[in-house]
């Protein structure tokens, strides 16, 4: 395993609500995060990995926005947009499989208009669960 990288921070959707919820720790099943909304829907989409370089990337067009607000679950210091469909990443005992690019998102110009065409291709990946486990903040990331 080739370590390439570090989770900065964690987040979780709340059951009726657009809102995030940031967490020191997640579980994680081949349903996607324990007590997100979206667990069992969509396994192949449970969770949204999104690399500090997206934020980086709109913030030098002077858009400041707190993280989370991508509607990431995983925000990692590593950018894996490159990585092919079935890659696997490591991060505390679980292990996640890519498998998409995220779509854009035309919610995220709430925050600024420009936001969903700065991030037509760097907004994140999906990626469905194979091994469950728990994930926490600062946890290694590696390359299976």
């Amino acid at each position: 395993m080739q370590h390439i990288g570090t989770v900065l921070s964690l987040y979780i959707s709340e059951q009726k609500t657009s809102k995030t919820i940031e967490k020191n720790h997640i579980f994680v099943d081949t349903a996607g995060i324990i007590g997100d909304k979206h667990h069992g829907k969509e396994t192949e989409r449970s969770i949204l990995l999104t690399s500090i370089d997206s934020y980086t990337l709109i913030e030098a067009y002077d858009i400041q926005i707190p993280h989370g607000s991508l509607g990431e679950n995983i925000l990692i210091d590593y950018n894996p947009y490159h990585l092919p469909q079935g890659s696997q990443i490591q991060m505390g005992d679980a292990i996640l499989e890519i498998t998409q690019n995220c779509t854009l998102c035309k919610h995220l110009a709430i925050h600024d208009k420009r936001i969903p065409k700065l991030l037509k291709d760097d907004r994140g990946i999906f990626a469905k669960v194979v091994q469950e486990g728990q994930i926490k903040i600062d946890d290694p990331v590696y390359l299976v």
